[in-house]
């Protein structure tokens, strides 16, 4: 072959209206059949571009005097790509440019070609299907091994370590597979048969079968109480209440956070500062426990409630060891005229199993927490009083009907929330239902067995507690006979694997430096714990107390919870030897939720 012969085909241009296209006509060249192929290949083979090609040739074609290709047979035809040289273009081959060979593919059809043109089409959509399968079906093990390696971390921290912070609890595998599940991919703002989207069947009848079990599980009848499982935490319940029911600046009444109540119920530093919402919006007046018992006031109560007038009185607390006495509450409501609400939140496991007093025969509105002693998902209730009225002793008054379910309903959505978090509901479904179990009421009777053991066992031990002792889940540890803080405490017995809380006690004058802890037994009883088994951990926690004591004197300095975080602290031949006996002793008991024997970090 000469060097003429070599050479890239001689190109013909054609002008024309639709641009330029150049044809071979060196009769040399073979051809190559594949059309789309080719077109494929270089970013171009659109139906547009193939007519447009098309068209160019045949108009061109009949206005050249050049030997062409003739027009019937250019469909037909298969188009060569032009050298790399001639074909720079940031999608491959420039538009317009195709190189024709002499001779035709006669077995290459316009059919043929729309075939090959379908062909690439199944081939996308087979890609677009296996793309979908790589990132939507990937577990996260492979897709973001680095965060399961922190959540593989948390996970050995929860089966080596005693959680005894009395608001947390461990929940079953049957409630992680709701809250893990497709129902996330559903939008449903609304209340079932009123929703602002479709496709919500199955997510109505998962709602209403919640709020079934709720009502349920608290033995409520559904002619007087109704109930809202959508708003996000009990913070947001509470918020909800009291915007659905007051306007700006009304009265709220709740137990002081210095004394053990929940700052949603109102808080504000040293009368200037206002922390939560419910003090930004509305006014708040906080009653406080006896200073030397612990125990509320209920004659100091009633002197406030009389001065205040609350349109709001809130019983309940997030660090009262003690019995409510919910009909005092009642009584100071009807009196002076005030709405009364109850966050249940602590408590609600035993108000379900009935094993303390029901704020439902007292108070026209509940809320509370779905996970702590409810073992459920991470979320909020609110139960509220409906139908007729009950007429006041001596009232010839026509019966009224409680106005709060549409308010109320309203404020959690539109108001203040969007779209429910279905997974979250459906969780709380199981939870519920486990709740109506007579496995839980033996849960429960051992949750207060177990608190009445440490309860006993740290008194023998010279502990004092605030008000003497525990009528339910919890009991407050005073830490300030020993000389050390509870920011302190907390910080030291971390490191040894025990999680408690910091908590103020009353005499306290500020939440940074509290002078005691929060100790619940709801988590490790879920674990299988028993009354022998917090005995032990009566003893770890004294254990505990000596080695605090010791680094605090070691550090000289006792205002800085941050310095128990140093490699020294930590390398402490005491507090090592601690650690190990915890998780001694946590790891032989049972992990709810997950297998232990699959876990990355043993």
């Amino acid at each position: 072959m000469s060097d003429e012969d070599s050479k890239p085909a001689l190109q013909q241009e054609f002008s024309g209206e639709n641009g330029r296209i150049h044809a071979p006509v060196a009769a040399k060249n073979r051809g190559d059949c594949s059309v789309f192929q080719s077109w494929q290949q270089h970013g171009l083979g659109g139906k547009r571009q193939h007519t447009v090609l098309e068209g160019s040739l045949v108009a061109r074609a009949k206005r050249s005097k050049e030997e062409l290709v003739p027009s019937n047979q250019i469909t037909a035809t298969a188009f060569k790509p032009l050298p790399r040289s001639l074909a720079r273009h940031p999608h491959g081959l420039q538009p317009g440019l195709m190189q024709l060979p002499e001779t035709p593919c006669p077995e290459h059809s316009v059919s043929s070609v729309q075939s090959s043109h379908h062909g690439c089409e199944e081939d996308g959509a087979k890609a677009a299907r296996k793309s979908t399968r790589e990132w939507g079906n990937q577990p996260l093990s492979v897709l973001d091994p680095k965060l399961w390696d922190l959540m593989e971390h948390e996970k050995s921290r929860q089966w080596k370590g005693i959680e005894l912070i009395a608001s947390e609890n461990y929940t079953s595998q049957a409630v992680l597979e709701a809250l893990g599940s497709h129902l996330t991919n559903k939008y449903s703002e609304g209340y079932p048969g009123a929703r602002c989207y479709g496709g919500n069947e199955y997510i109505d009848q998962i709602e209403a079968l919640c709020c079934n079990r709720a009502l349920e599980a608290f033995h409520l009848d559904s002619k007087s109480w109704g109930v809202n499982v959508q708003p996000y935490s009990c913070t947001s319940a509470n918020f909800a209440v009291f915007t659905a029911l007051l306007q700006p600046k009304d009265r709220i009444m709740g137990l002081d956070v210095l004394s053990g109540g929940h700052p949603s119920h109102g808080y504000t530093i040293a009368g200037r500062k206002k922390v939560s919402a419910t003090s930004i919006h509305f006014e708040t007046l906080a009653y406080s426990v006896d200073p030397q018992t612990g125990l509320i006031d209920y004659e100091n109560l009633e002197r406030l409630v009389s001065a205040y007038r609350p349109a709001i009185l809130v019983c309940g607390g997030s660090a009262y060891p003690r019995e409510w006495k919910y009909e005092n509450f009642r009584h100071l409501a009807d009196k002076y005229g005030a709405i009364l609400m109850c966050d249940m939140a602590h408590v609600s496991g035993l108000v379900a199993t009935q094993e303390c007093v029901s704020p439902f025969e007292y108070c026209d509105i509940v809320t509370s927490t779905t996970h702590k002693i409810l073992r459920g998902p991470r979320g909020g209730m609110v139960f509220f009083r409906k139908g007729g009225r009950p007429r006041k002793n001596g009232s010839t008054a026509e019966e009224s009907s409680y106005d709060y379910e549409e308010k109320i309903n309203f404020t959690i959505f539109r108001s203040l929330q969007g779209g429910p978090h279905n997974n979250h509901i459906a969780g709380l479904a199981v939870a519920l239902k486990q709740v109506a179990s007579k496995e839980y009421k033996d849960y429960i009777r051992q949750v207060l067995q177990n608190t009445k053991a440490l309860a006993d066992a740290m008194v023998r031990r010279n502990f004092k507690l605030v008000t003497g002792g525990t009528d339910n889940h919890l009991l407050i540890w005073d830490l300030r006979p020993l000389g050390i803080t509870g920011a302190w405490f907390e910080k030291v017995t971390e490191l040894c694997h025990i999680t408690v809380n910091k908590c103020t006690v009353y005499g306290d004058s500020s939440v940074r430096g509290p002078g005691g802890i929060r100790i619940g037994s709801p988590a490790m009883t879920s674990r299988g714990c028993v009354e022998k088994d917090f005995e032990t951990i009566a003893e770890l926690l004294s254990n505990a107390v000596t080695i605090a004591q010791s680094l605090q004197r070691d550090c000289k300095s006792q205002k800085d919870p941050k310095l128990a975080s140093s490699s020294v602290v930590q390398s402490n031949k005491d507090v090592v030897e601690l650690k190990r006996k915890v998780e001694q002793f946590s790891s032989a008991f049972e992990m709810p939720g997950f297998d232990t024997g699959s876990m990355k970090y043993r």
